[in-house]
Order: C-alpha cells, then sequence, then structure tokens
C-alpha cells in the first residue's frame, strides 16, 4: 500500500515506555500508530522507552498500521540516540518534533536513510516555512501539532479553532501542493464525542487526511468522519459512469444529480473510491 493510497483517518499516539499500551495497541482498529518518544515520556524513562521500543517493534504484530516514531528533538540528549536506534527497523516513518527549517529535516534525514520522514508542525517558525519543509525530498507527512502551537501562538482554545485556522491552512496548502500527508491535531476532552465529531468534521471539510489521537475511545468517531460516506461512493461511481458515457457521445461534460460533471470530478470520484478500496484493504488485514 503506497502512501498515498494508505489511509490515515485515525493516527493514534502511543506511549514508547509503556508496554501494556504497545501491546494493546496491536488490536486497535487504528489505521497508524505514533510510537512517542517524546512528550508522552517522562524524562527518567526515555532511555528506557528507546529500548523497549525497538525490542516490541522489532518482535512485530501491528499487522497493517502505519508505524511511526515520534524522536526526541536533536537539541536534547537523546534526540540522536533515538533517531540511530530505529536505522534498518521496521516502521513507516520517524516524526520530528518542533521543524522549523528544512535543515531540521536535513539533519535528521543525515542520521537515517531510506526512512520516510514526517514533521509536527507546532511553531510559528514551521507554519512560515511550511512549503520549505514539505518541498524536502524525504518529507512524507505533517502532523498537526495545535496544544504546542497554541502555546506559542498565545491563543485562546475555541471550539471554531478560529486563532488556528490561518496555521492548519498553510500546512494544508504546503502538504497538498507537495503532495504528501497532512493530519489534524489532537483533541484534548478525550470524553466529549460530540465536541470531537465536530473538530473531525471540520478537519475533514478543510482537507485534512486524518486526525491524531491520545484515546482508543476517539477511534471510532474518527475513522468514519474521515472515510468516504456511501452517498459519496455511490455518487463517484455514478460520476465516472455519466462522464465515461459522455465521452463515447463525444461530449466533454455530463450531468449527474442536475450538476455538471467534468474531467476535475472525476478525479476527485476516483480519489474516493480509490480510499475507499484502501480503507476496505486495511480492514481486511487488521
Amino acid at each position: 500500500m503506497t502512501t498515498q493510497a494508505r489511509p490515515y483517518r485515525s493516527v493514534l499516539y502511543i506511549p514508547g515506555s509503556k508496554d501494556r499500551a504497545l501491546e494493546k495497541a496491536k488490536t486497535l482498529p487504528v489505521d497508524a500508530i505514533i510510537f512517542d518518544l517524546e512528550d508522552a515520556v517522562a524524562i527518567d524513562e526515555k532511555v528506557n522507552a528507546r529500548a523497549l521500543l525497538a525490542e516490541t517493534l522489532a518482535a512485530g504484530g501491528y499487522g497493517p498500521r502505519a508505524k511511526i516514531v515520534r524522536v526526541n528533538g536533536l537539541d536534547t540528549e537523546w534526540g540522536r540516540d533515538d533517531v540511530l536506534a530505529f536505522v534498518g527497523a521496521d516502521i513507516d516513518a520517524i516524526l520530528i518534533p518542533k521543524v522549523g527549517s528544512a535543515a531540521d529535516v536535513q539533519a535528521v534525514a543525515d542520521l537515517i536513510p531510506d526512512v520516510p520522514l514526517w514533521a509536527m508542525m507546532e511553531t510559528p517558525i514551521g507554519m512560515i516555512n511550511a512549503h520549505e519543509l514539505a518541498a524536502h525530498p524525504r518529507m512524507a507527512g505533517f502532523v498537526m501539532g495545535t496544544n504546542d502551537l497554541a502555546k506559542e501562538l498565545k491563543c485562546r482554545f475555541r471550539a471554531d479553532r478560529l486563532p488556528m485556522i490561518t496555521s492548519l491552512q498553510l500546512c494544508l496548502l504546503a502538504a497538498r501542493a507537495e503532495g504528501i500527508v497532512a493530519v489534524d491535531g489532537v483533541y484534548n476532552a478525550f470524553k466529549d464525542d460530540e465536541g470531537l465529531k465536530a473538530e473531525c468534521e471540520q478537519g475533514r471539510d478543510m482537507g485534512f487526511d486524518g486526525k491524531t489521537l491520545i484515546h482508543p475511545a476517539q477511534v471510532a468517531i474518527t475513522n468514519d468522519a474521515f472515510a468516504p460516506t456511501e452517498a459519496e461512493i455511490d455518487l463517484a461511481r455514478r460520476q465516472i459512469e455519466a462522464f465515461e458515457q459522455a465521452e463515447k457521445e463525444g461530449l466533454g461534460v455530463a450531468v449527474v444529480d442536475g450538476k455538471i460533471v467534468e474531467n476535475l470530478h472525476i478525479v476527485t470520484a476516483k480519489e474516493t473510491l480509490a480510499k475507499a478500496d484502501a480503507i476496505a484493504a486495511l480492514a481486511a488485514g487488521a
């Protein structure tokens, strides 16, 4: 499954220091896991967490779920060893925290070959340099770090996330310009299903591929929100069928449900069906 086709609806943070959580993650219906060695691990557990995570990943058992390791920054005493510990490991990406420039990305790229790199987008300088980061040849995904970003911006938390909309859209623009994955930030109130659903719908409407999660209870709502609906799948099939028929008749457009359908709509329709197929394949392999 390629990076572009692979679903990233639900991306769950798991502390690299918690062996029970690492084991439970093997059974959860998530599309991807961020194995966290940074914020979720206490300072005195950093070294042990690294060893535990390397051993756990080497043992396997995570099926088709994307395996992403968030390391500590290279400006810390643990960052370099974190990266080196996963050279040659069976992982899908290294996630770099607090990325500000392409030089930050290159510094990690120099330490670990052949592994896609993802960036935590969580600082003002990261927002300003979003396209520079997305354009790095090893960059494959953005993760919005909305908690850290809010702290740096000194903005208030609002249900509509208006203070962060510019930042979210800058990262989306950069990600789409370079064809990489873009995953929305976490929703902190993990018992608030209605709030989570609303924020998922906002992120999906904006164009994010999925959402990062802090608790397994958030998985079902998120998976549902970022998957094509049955109505969207049905419309996509009918648009493709109608457009193909129009082409046979020498026409450049078709009409479906009273609306014009052009080639650009067919591109979107095919992407919708491809995403639905990828989600089905992921579920079958889990």
